[in-house]
């Protein structure tokens, strides 16, 4: 292949501003960079001047460049963060946030609508509340729901089919609309109520208690006047303790701060006067000499890609090219948004204890790399290897009895676990309880896949298990022709205690034991790896459970057993059922019904098939 000749393609390049994107020889991106100018700037990295050993690294590397016009230069800095979130690239600085945020979902397609926590793309109907930027913030606001509103938190199917009031009901968290204890016009009052809150109308919500109470008051219900009156009082000391921006305001509050190459950013964030929650985040890819307003600038155009931008940005230093980001969030947004670094008074202490709590997390983070890293120089010294392991893939088989055997595979780098690269394995063609060719038909399934897709091999397996295991690793990678990967067997010690495994690499065997840093490394990763198949096989097991009686009923397929499983909110409702309920749901006719329910009740369930074939990885 020919040399990519970078200053042939700038000067094809047109003066208008857009985005360009540098891939290697191999397809991958390496870079994606926005420009006033694209000839000028793409022109720039091929002047023959010296950038500095990461940039000349990059641009030895580029095998072809594609380019995007846009419109305007903030067109240009929005699409360039969707592309640096899309594609990742090696040379950018990266946030790398790969968990959803949470929500607070209302649905709006139930005559008594449910309030939930709700956690990925927002697909299902409702009105959604949020992101929060954390669980706690989440649960907080909804234990408060609960407790002032009383709405409902069942799903759908289980609130069709309830006869008598749940527990919630019995300590004072539910209405009990599922059996009518309240009518629709009542219970809509509370949701008004509660969707208020949410949107931070405090006043409006205290308003509502003020009738409730008088209502009752008026009734000579003074028990129930007294619970509406401790609820007005909760509620204004909880918003006392909440209001510190002022009233109605969107602000996001973003410290950052950097240390030896390495950067923590922590975001509170004040939604209608109310703090719901702060989180940090550690951009990757950042180098020494990387100023804090880069870094501010990269993590802003990545962060406000899956958030909506409050009104106002208060920051610990001003990106680069403040003015732009401006008009690009404000864009985003479709109202004005404000960055705002130099303020005084009261938000500059919420501010410094932004930098603060970044400063502190980056601390304890950097503590707990040194200590990993620290654990790996030990393994290398106990196992005598060559180098530091760059990539370790440890694996584990969990079943019951031979049962809904599941094989697990956790993948660790050099700075811990890699939990996007995990997989699972169900057990399709080894004998039942027999660990070795479960183990066997993992392994091979893995590194087939591994080859067959070019995919990056590890530097060190690790199983567990004793010779038996290991010979059984050696087998396969022997097969598939793997020979430069070190293999690792941990066989449990006499007493079976952590810290006593016998550490199995070819004819040697050691005993570091419970003190030795490389233990702590290898019991991580093990346990790791036993958790991740333990939870696999206990998931595959309930699915197992849930459709081994209805699967030996002639006439119930997947999609019969589907919606028996939804209308009576799985099997437990489902064995409580009577021939008439069952005969309601779709499909099921009176003959069908009848031959159910002489099975569900003829002794309960039986024994799991065997054989079924249940593919999470390849």
């Amino acid at each position: 292949m020919a040399a990519f000749d970078g200053k042939a393609f700038a000067k094809s390049l047109s003066t208008a501003p857009g985005v360009y994107l540098m891939r290697d020889a191999e397809g991958q991106v390496l870079y994606v960079g926005k420009a006033k100018n694209l000839h000028r700037r793409v022109a720039s990295y091929f002047n023959g001047q010296d950038k500095g050993p990461r940039i000349n690294l990059m641009i030895k590397k580029i095998a072809a460049m594609e380019v995007s016009l846009t419109r305007t230069e903030t067109e240009a800095l929005l699409l360039e963060n969707e592309w640096i979130k899309a594609f990742k690239p090696r040379f950018n600085i990266n946030l790398r946030d790969d968990k959803s945020y949470p929500w607070i979902r209302l649905s709006t397609d139930h005559s008594f609508p449910l309030v939930s926590f709700y956690r990925g793309q927002r697909r299902q109907k409702g009105e959604f509340f949020g992101p929060y930027s954390s669980i706690h913030a989440v649960r907080q606001s909804l234990n408060q729901i609960y407790k002032l509103f009383k709405l409902r938190q069942c799903r759908d199917s289980v609130f069709e089919n309830r006869t008598r009031p749940c527990l919630q009901y019995q300590i004072n968290r539910c209405s009990a609309p599922c059996v009518g204890f309240i009518s629709k016009a009542d219970y809509q009052r509370d949701v008004d109520a509660a969707r208020a809150l949410l949107k931070g109308h405090d006043d409006t919500v205290i308003e509502y208690l003020i009738d409730r109470m008088n209502e009752a008051s008026q009734s000579q219900d003074y028990e129930q006047a007294a619970v509406f009156r401790d609820h007005i009082q909760s509620l204004q000391t909880v918003r006392s303790h909440q209001y510190v921006i002022g009233q109605q305001t969107d602000v996001d509050v973003i410290g950052l701060f950097m240390q030896a190459g390495a950067v923590a950013v922590h975001v509170v964030s004040f939604r209608n006067g109310r703090n719901v929650g702060g989180r940090t985040f550690f951009p990757s890819n950042v180098r020494q000499d990387d100023a804090a307003s880069d870094v501010l600038a990269a993590f802003l155009g990545q962060y406000y890609q899956d958030h909506r931008p409050p009104r106002e940005l208060i920051v610990s230093t001003e990106p680069t090219e403040v003015d732009l980001w401006a008009d690009a969030l404000s864009e985003r947004r479709g109202t004005k948004v404000a960055i705002k670094a130099h303020i005084r008074g009261e938000r500059r202490q919420w501010l410094d204890s932004a930098v603060r709590n970044a400063e502190d997390a980056l601390r304890r983070r950097l503590a707990q790399k040194d200590q990993w890293g620290q654990g790996l120089d030990a393994l290398v010294a106990l196992l005598q290897l060559d180098d530091r392991p760059e990539r370790m893939e440890c694996f584990d088989i969990s079943h019951s009895s031979g049962q809904d055997t599941m094989g697990s595979c956790v993948v660790f780098g050099p700075d811990g676990p890699i939990k996007r690269e995990y997989r699972l394995y169900g057990i399709n063609d080894a004998p039942a309880g027999d660990d070795y060719a479960a183990m066997a038909e993992v392994l091979k399934r893995r590194y087939q896949r591994a080859l067959k897709t070019e995919q990056t091999l590890p530097d060190l397996i690790v199983v567990d298990g004793g010779q038996g295991q290991l010979n059984q690793a050696k087998a396969v990678l022997a097969e598939l022709g793997i020979t430069e990967v070190t293999l690792l067997g941990m066989a449990k010690g006499p007493a079976r205690q952590a810290g006593q495994e016998r550490l199995i690499l070819g004819e040697r065997e050691v005993v570091p034991g419970p003190h030795h840093a490389a233990s702590h490394v290898l019991q991580r990763i093990r346990d790791e790896a036993h958790r991740f198949a333990l939870s696999g096989h206990r998931r595959r097991r309930q699915k197992t459970a849930h459709r081994s009686v209805l699967d030996q009923v002639e006439g119930v397929g997947p999609t019969k057993r589907k919606r028996l499983l939804e209308h009576f909110g799985g099997q437990e409702g489902l064995m409580k059922a009577s021939i008439e309920d069952l005969t309601r749901v779709p499909g099921i006719s009176q003959a069908l019904a009848q031959r159910l329910h002489e099975r569900l009740h003829a002794g309960g369930q039986t024994e799991p098939k065997s054989g079924g074939k249940t593919t999470l990885a390849p």
